[in-house]
């Protein structure tokens, strides 16, 4: 396989991503199109530390899933406070939230 290939289907990836988070109103679909995102990063490490035949490209994506895993943790956690405040997981009365 290319080194094309997977920068295609990482560009495709993010870019899916970006239209989710800015389209989307729900804030568990925002998170997962940010994991989306973060996932098209891991896609284009591994596959440039393989086309160099290098470690650090898996390296650095394994941090970047950990860094995923407590993004995940804590973005969960707002999104269920703003449910049991509003009753709404709309993105757009966050702001209400404000103190």
């Amino acid at each position: 396989m290319f080194l094309n290939q997977f920068l295609l289907f990482a560009a495709v990836l993010f870019c899916i991503g970006i239209y989710g988070v800015l389209a989307r109103k729900n804030g568990v679909l925002v998170l997962m199109s940010i994991e989306l995102i973060l996932n098209s990063v891991n896609i284009n490490l591994v596959a440039f530390g393989a086309y160099n035949q290098d470690l650090a490209g898996q390296v650095f994506a394994l941090f970047i899933i950990a860094v995923a895993a407590a993004e995940v943790g804590v973005g969960l956690a707002i999104v269920l406070l703003i449910y049991r405040n509003r009753r709404s997981i709309d993105v757009a009365k966050a702001n209400l939230l404000k103190g």
